[in-house]
């Protein structure tokens, strides 16, 4: 099962891979997880491993596999039948606004009857984390230039 969601951010992408770097504060700008728990160490990390609470969902704990610096990262997740791959990818556009695509996708045996009982719950879940992201990237943002304003 593929989930997928695409939004533009009027932030540059240094603060949007900031916001999205900085994965122990995710529940700070999006409802669908209420916990982030460094098990490796807080950084965005290859082999690293982050215990996520999502409301209504068990506790799963996700492997960074990929990481490339100001463009993307993805994490797994895995479960007897199921393997779970979240990715994220960020874009620079040219007018300076940051393309940011979030997904999901589900593989094994399990899969498909996973997906018929979470499947609403997971589109909800991606958009919140998608607009979330875009939301916290366009705040930091204005702050940045608040300061730059301030002369601070």
């Amino acid at each position: 099962m593929d989930y997928e969601e695409t939004t533009v951010a009027t932030a540059g992408i240094g603060p949007t891979w900031a916001a999205l770097a900085d994965v122990t504060n995710y529940p700070r700008w999006t409802a669908s997880m209420t916990s982030v728990e460094p098990l490796d160490g807080p950084g965005l990390v290859v082999g690293n491993r982050f215990r996520i609470r999502q409301p209504g969902l068990p506790p799963t704990v996700w492997r960074v596999c990929d990481v490339r610096e100001r463009e993307s990262f993805s994490w797994e997740a895995t479960a007897p039948g199921v393997r779970t791959l979240a990715y994220h990818h960020l874009s620079g556009e040219p007018d300076g606004t940051t393309r940011i695509r979030i997904g999901l996708r589900q593989t094994g045996a399990l899969a498909g009857l996973v997906a018929l009982f979470t499947r609403a719950r997971t589109r909800r879940y991606v958009a919140m984390e998608a607009a979330g992201l875009k939301a916290a990237a366009e705040a930091a943002a204005r702050s940045e230039d608040d300061e730059a304003a301030d002369g601070r």
